[in-house]
């Protein structure tokens, strides 16, 4: 599916479905990776996870693994689809496609201007994440830990 294309029905059909790859890092430490929006951004300042759009061309992992690179100079080496969310912002519309990151070499580095931070699994419902992101937290949550590596 490209983000180029989709549309969301409903009462304003002329916007578009923004297609956004993120995805969920987890260190030995139990923690997640989180990323905050950069000043100038679409929701600047707030928390989110790591990624971007999908491009036209290319498989969702691909877009993972462009987007990782860019954004954080990792190389993703393994990961999978945990869900998808559609959300509605007043400015847009995206489809937040959101991959657990198994494993990746490389270490996280702000390479965007973006502030990086790890937060415990049991404090992300309190990490300020965009609005977009709660069914996410709350799939997380009901993983636990343990589950991030199944």
């Amino acid at each position: 599916m490209s983000g180029d294309n989709s549309r969301l029905s409903g009462d304003d059909s002329s916007r578009r479905l923004v297609h956004v790859i993120a995805g969920v890092l987890r260190d030995a430490e139990q923690r997640i990776l989180l990323a905050q929006r950069p000043p100038g951004k679409h929701l600047a300042g707030g928390w989110e996870f790591p990624g971007g759009k999908l491009e036209p061309g290319e498989t969702r992992f691909e877009a993972l693994q462009r987007e990782l690179l860019e954004e954080l100079g990792l190389t993703v080496t393994a990961a999978r689809p945990l869900m998808r969310v559609q959300h509605a912002y007043p400015e847009r519309d995206i489809l937040l496609d959101v991959w657990l990151v198994t494993r990746w070499r490389g270490t996280p580095a702000a390479l965007e201007g973006q502030v990086l931070r790890w937060c415990p699994l049991a404090e992300l419902p309190a990490a300020g994440l965009l609005p977009a992101d709660a069914p996410i937290v709350a799939a997380l949550m009901q993983l636990g830990a343990p589950g991030l590596d199944d």
